[in-house]
């Protein structure tokens, strides 16, 4: 961003004063007198960062600034610009020069860098530091604390949480407006999460209840989270300094000041907790999809073939796989049975996915691709906010919870390996960029509580993921199979023969009724959604195995799909273990790390890192299944295939003890980049085989153990590293240029081609700028090429052979495709995170066995040219020459961000905007959006 002169920055605030005088900057904040903290024994070696910045919130008035002049509030974007930074600095990263890049995460604020200090209550207080406005807070009661927790979070996240509670609750259009984008969000949402408001306060009081003396501290926690929330809500509405989102949308008056900023409740964390766990913390379901996978296989190849064809796709305990736990640890999980029973495969073209909306009005009813829209006409001085949000309150595929979002990753290194002789960590979640960002970052000290870190705005009275007193500890999803799909017997009532529309099931001998949930939700058009007027209703049904989600025929009889997840009515229980982790007085060791991980249901890898050890735990509520149920398919809904325990009023069940997943103290080094845990923990969905972005950190964190000596520096260089390459161009173009390099290579412009391929991989395979800031890739012509070519090459290699079925119904399961600009792939275009999802292992597998290398775990046929190394060849420079002649605009055809043909802006990350601020576009980084570097030297 060019710097702009002091005469525009005055003339920007005489012309923002000019038009909303009516909106007061927030009241004057107390002078400072924080200092660090004594309890912190990382001196100085702890860093962290998270953009865009800590400000979330903006006042109408900021609103317009940023469309008018480009302004931003303060402490809202300046974690940009160091975040930004590291793709071209981190080759000269010396732990000197750290700071350049991350933020100090010491405790506390130096006395000379406190830039307000705001006391809500005369129990606690809000420092906040003059480089990033980060709050520190600290209280001398327990209320206090948390109290103060939640009216940070006000002030830094109201507009956010609000639109969370929202989607969590599926009333989004109800509340931001009816823009296609925002209909299609909470159809995705609700229909994972489902409740009424009565089942969301049996959540609360199963926590209060069920916990014994850390259950009611927790709801007692959180009741003055949610006060202190309330409290600023209350103060920045009369004030007039609250978000100006609610005056866009159509809830608050901008002259009178009429209208309201609904309460905070409980209940509305239950609902809030839902959306992050939903997103990351969720693990298998996909069953339907994987057996029309399947039935696909057997169809063309016939029953036993087609089965092991299938397998070998479905890649569940690939023996070539990376692994967290690579010394050859083995954690038994949701194994493949010898013989499976229970397994209840759909007749071939009898399922129907359950449909969710019904009586649509107005513009829900439009057919049009753009719906009809009735614009508001704003006030003259507001004109340029008309149609702020006209294409849905967050872009159109932020977010999709009925697609596996692996995120984030973790490299740890033990003291043996390290300079230092402590352990060295640099990890973090990979949630994707917005603005405001869904984590906000945060210190908290109080009774019981010692910890600075990241959490998820709205469910913040913890620190979630960060650092302690002397230690700290991060997490990647992990994505273990926690869901099953069951195909309920349909029937009626009165003894007549069901049809696949029935809504009653046979549970346990008799015939059950569904139970309706429903949520009608309308819109009007406002300020900031032109969206014309509509509503519409939603419905799902509800039995004791779970929500339906597909109907269908086995044997002629109809059935209902429904998938069952172990933390459905549990979605905030994991509380508890994120009380214990912020407690000193629980956790001083690697070993009581683990027992608070255990506390936590939803399916993460989590990292611990202290001045003595490293350790790694895979919590989540992984029930106990019959030894003889196929996890990967259906199963049918009787008694003897049903979780052990099974509980269907309370959606509890046996869950496999603590010592039977994965778990390890002191491994030379743990990565993990959402990739398979442990040996024979098997993979709940497809994709984890012998080429994962997970190689890009082990191959170089292996290297780094192997040398020695290794420094935070080192280590966030490797991490930086693999953050820039190409997995494709690392893993997989050697065997393809090997496969071309067979024989010579006779067309001028193919020879052309490969040489400008095997250049970049030399070089490294990266998607890296020639200079920071250049916005030109260096080797752009190969990444071009290899953007073009991969999708091409892996259709006419796979698709001969599998059959347009097939390979329709495994695409289906695993994307072909997810490079940084792939805006087809599960996370979507300028997400930042890329290459989890895609056919590498297949390509890698089935390349290596033309080439006649030793394969472990390979196809169950050859595909590219049908196993013949000449005939392969061919199908690759025939696809290479259609790759080359694609040119830059076909390959990056452009959207609302970039102009097509701009490669840079292609893959660049975008903030995306939840609420009236943008920001600057920042180069692709495959990193995690909050990330922290460790390294202890001193413990309790």
């Amino acid at each position: 961003m060019q710097r702009r002169t002091g005469r525009l920055r005055v003339a920007a605030a005489a012309a923002l004063f000019a038009l909303g005088a009516t909106f007061l900057a927030p009241p004057p904040t107390a002078a400072a007198t924080a200092a660090h903290d004594s309890d912190d024994y990382c001196q100085g070696r702890c860093a962290d960062i998270l953009p865009p910045g800590a400000t979330g919130n903006a006042t109408l008035v900021q609103i317009l600034g940023n469309k008018l002049f480009g302004t931003h509030p303060a402490h809202s974007t300046d974690q940009i610009a160091p975040y930004n930074a590291l793709a071209g600095g981190y080759r000269s990263l010396t732990d000197a020069t750290l700071t350049d890049f991350f933020n100090d995460a010491s405790f506390g604020v130096p006395q000379d860098q406190v830039g307000s200090v705001t006391r809500p209550r005369s129990d606690v207080t809000i420092t906040r530091d003059k480089k990033t406005g980060v709050p520190h807070i600290k209280g001398t009661t327990r209320y206090g604390t948390e109290y103060g927790a939640g009216y940070a979070a006000g002030q830094d996240r109201l507009w956010l949480m609000d639109l969370f509670r929202h989607i969590g609750r599926g009333e989004l259009t109800s509340f931001a407006g009816g823009a296609l984008a925002n209909q299609g969000l909470e159809q995705q949402f609700w229909p994972s999460a489902p409740y009424t408001e009565a089942d969301l306060q049996k959540q609360v009081d199963a926590i209060r209840n069920g916990n014994g003396a850390r259950g009611q501290q927790a709801m007692a926690d959180a009741q003055a989270y949610v006060d202190g929330i309330n409290a600023y809500r209350e103060q920045s509405k009369n004030g007039r300094y609250f978000p100006g989102e609610y005056v866009l949308t159509g809830h608050i008056d901008a002259i009178t000041n009429k209208g309201e900023i609904a309460p905070f409740k409980l209940t509305d964390l239950i609902a809030l907790a839902s959306v992050v766990g939903g997103l990351f913390g969720n693990g298998g379901g996909g069953e339907v999809p994987s057996a029309l996978a399947l039935l696909s296989a057997q169809q063309k190849y016939g029953l036993e073939k087609g089965t092991k064809v299938w397998e070998s796709f479905r890649e569940r305990n690939d023996p070539e796989a990376v692994k967290t736990l690579h010394d050859g640890q083995s954690f038994p999980y949701a194994v493949k049975p010898a013989r499976a029973r229970g397994t209840a495969l759909p007749d071939r073209g009898s399922v129907t996915a359950e449909p969710l909306v019904f009586d649509r009005t107005g513009a829900a009813a439009s057919k049009s691709a753009t719906p009809p829209r009735d614009p508001v006409k704003a006030p003259e001085k507001y004109r340029k906010l008309e149609g702020l949000f006209k294409d849905g309150v967050l872009p159109k595929g932020s977010f999709d919870p009925t697609q596996h979002r692996g995120m984030s990753n973790a490299l740890l290194v033990s003291g043996k390996h390290t300079a230092s002789g402590h352990p060295v960590a640099v990890f973090g979640p990979q949630t994707g960029y917005f603005a405001p960002q869904l984590l906000m970052l945060q210190e908290i000290q109080g009774p019981g509580i010692s910890a600075r870190g990241a959490s998820f705005a709205g469910v913040g009275m913890y620190v979630q993921l960060g650092r302690g007193q002397d230690y700290a500890w991060s997490a990647t999803s992990a994505g273990q199979d926690i869901t099953d799909t069951y195909a309920l017997d349909l029937c009626n009532p009165d003894g007549s023969a069901p049809t696949k529309d029935s809504t009653s099931y046979r549970y346990h001998g008799s015939c059950l009724p569904m139970e309706k949930l429903e949520r009608t939700n309308s819109w009007k058009p406002t300020i900031a959604d032109p969206t014309a007027a509509g509503s519409y209703r939603m419905q799902i049904f509800r039995t004791a195995y779970g929500i339906v989600t597909h109907r269908a025929t086995i044997g002629g009889r109809p059935v209902a799909y429904t998938a069952l997840r172990s933390t459905y009515r549990h979605e905030a229980d994991s509380i508890i273990g994120f009380q214990m982790l912020n407690d000193p007085s629980y956790v001083h060791d690697a070993r009581s790390f683990q027992q608070a991980a255990q506390h936590i249901g939803y399916a993460f890898n989590w990292f611990y890192a202290d001045s003595r050890d490293i350790a790694y735990y895979n919590s989540g509520r992984n029930p106990v299944r019959n030894p003889d149920v196929d996890a990967a398919l259906p199963v049918r809904a009787e008694p003897a295939y049903e979780w052990q325990g099974f509980d269907p009023a309370t959606n509890t069940a046996a869950y496999t003890p603590p010592a039977q997943h994965p778990q390890s103290i002191d491994q030379d080094y743990y990565v993990s980049w959402n990739n398979k845990q442990a040996k024979d923990y098997d993979s709940a969905g497809f994709g984890n085989g012998s080429v994962h972005r997970a190689n890009l950190l082990d191959d170089r964190v292996r290297a780094l153990t192997k040398e020695g000596g290794v420094t935070r520096a080192a280590l966030t260089r490797a991490m930086a590293d693999a953050a820039l390459t190409d997995l494709r161009g690392e893993d997989v173009l050697p065997e393809l240029l090997r496969v071309l390099d067979s024989k010579p290579v006779a067309d001028p412009a193919l020879r052309t081609a490969v040489q400008q391929l095997d250049a970049w991989r030399k070089d490294g395979a990266q998607r890296r700028e020639t200079t920071p800031g250049s916005h030109t890739y260096a080797h752009s012509d190969a990444v071009r090429l290899m953007d073009a070519w991969w999708p091409l090459m892996v259709k006419d290699v796979f698709r001969p052979g599998l059959g347009g079925d097939l390979y329709d119904a495994l695409s289906a399961n695993l994307a072909i495709d997810e490079s940084p600009s792939a805006g087809h792939g599960p996370t979507g275009a300028h997400a930042g995170s890329a290459f989890q999802y895609g056919w590498w292992s297949y390509a890698d597998k089935d390349l290596r066995a033309v080439l006649g290398d030793r394969v472990q775990g390979p196809l169950a046929a050859r595909y590219c040219g049908n196993g013949d190394l000449s005939a392969c060849r061919d199908t690759l420079l025939t696809t290479l020459r259609q790759a080359g002649a694609r040119t830059a605009a076909q390959v990056y055809p452009g959207d609302d961000n970039c102009k097509a043909g701009d490669q840079w802006c292609a893959d660049a990350i975008v903030h995306r905007a939840v609420g009236g601020l943008t920001h600057d576009k920042m180069s692709w980084q495959n990193r995690p959006t909050y990330q922290q570097v460790v390294e202890f030297p001193a413990h309790r």
